[in-house]
């Protein structure tokens, strides 16, 4: 099969690989769909550690083709999802709790195992989400990971209707966090962004305000729309300065949930974070729970991933665009192509 594999040079091969035999709590699938993540490009770059032969793609989306002797939760012909969060230990604390993300055994699509930048993928039956029959399957690659990533962003940032959330970064995240903001939370939404080609979407989308943070100060801009502030505030963005001003634009008890990986450390006044209340928060992926519900309002058309089709050979020209920060919405690679 043809797969996207990393090399130890940090770029991405496109070889022929066998594909071993299934497991009895697996399932084969057959890729039609990958979308290209971030997290794929610190996987590329060794970011997280060097992983060299390992199959990229955690935004996979495919048929089942064949199922374990063991497996009940999915039969052949079922559209599937291959996400980050690809398998827990299933007994730990967080695997019990609700919090199976942060499960310390947890394995990862296209980084601890194989993912689903191949024409096929093998998958833990358990752990492999249905997709909606109703949503487009292009458009369900985006929610795999971006769409469900930034749903559970706003869950964790408690917005309630009609209060003032801010959105850092509007790329191939942040424009899908404004949807699930505004059109799943009813909050009212402040996007901010120094491309002036994204803010224009995210007005398209819907955001009650754009600020370009290049040529205005977003923190002056914030507080003369709101007055004290926003009451939560979620970072895509891959920047420093972001975190840094999202902390100064949330108002007392308000709360920062971070999203984007920057290397760099952020400033925090313990001052302000202790007197004015303020709650920082990492919000990671979400768990099978969260991926059901984000794919469920997609299929309702709550939310609409701006995507674009790609053959898996220009993976590379990805990367490198998405570097450039080129990209509006999500590339995702057709399988087919």
């Amino acid at each position: 099969m043809k797969a996207a594999v990393v090399t130890k040079d940090h770029t991405v091969d496109i070889v022929d690989k066998d594909l071993r035999a299934i497991k009895s709590t697996e399932a084969k699938v057959k890729m039609e769909y990958c979308g290209v993540c971030h997290t794929d490009l610190h996987v590329k770059n060794g970011d997280f550690g060097e992983v060299p032969g390992r199959v990229l793609g955690h935004e996979g989306i495919g048929r089942v083709v064949e199922i374990g002797d063991d497996v009940t939760s999915l039969k052949v012909g079922d559209r599937v999802s291959v996400a980050w969060f690809f398998k827990g230990c299933g007994h730990c604390e967080y695997c019990v709790n609700g919090q199976e993300t942060f499960c310390r055994s947890v394995e990862n699509a296209g980084y601890t195992v194989d993912g689903a930048m191949a024409e096929e993928c093998i998958v833990s039956a358990d752990y492999a989400v249905k997709v909606p029959e109703n949503l487009d399957p292009v458009k369900a690659s985006s929610i795999t990971c971006a769409g469900v990533t930034t749903y559970k962003a706003i869950k964790v940032s408690d917005i309630k209707p009609g209060q003032w959330i801010a959105i850092f970064g509007l790329g191939g995240l942040g424009n899908l966090a404004l949807q699930y903001a505004k059109n799943v939370f009813n909050a009212k939404v402040i996007a901010i962004d120094i491309n002036d080609e994204k803010l224009k979407v995210a007005k398209d989308l819907g955001a009650d305000v754009v600020i370009n943070s290049k040529n205005e100060d977003a923190v002056k801009k914030v507080k003369e729309v709101t007055g004290e502030g926003v009451q939560a505030t979620v970072i895509t963005a891959v920047s420093k300065v972001a975190f840094n001003q999202a902390v100064d634009i949330v108002k007392a008890a308000g709360k920062v949930v971070a999203v984007g990986l920057p290397v760099e450390t952020m400033d925090l006044s313990i001052p302000r974070l202790v007197l004015d209340g303020i709650t920082v928060e990492g919000s990671l992926v979400g768990t099978r729970e969260d991926l059901r519900e984000a794919f469920e309002f997609a299929a309702e058309k709550a939310v609409d991933p701006i995507v674009q089709t790609r053959p898996i050979e220009d993976i590379n020209d990805i990367f490198q665009e998405m570097q450039d920060g080129k990209i509006t919405g999500r590339m995702v690679i057709d399988l087919a192509l």
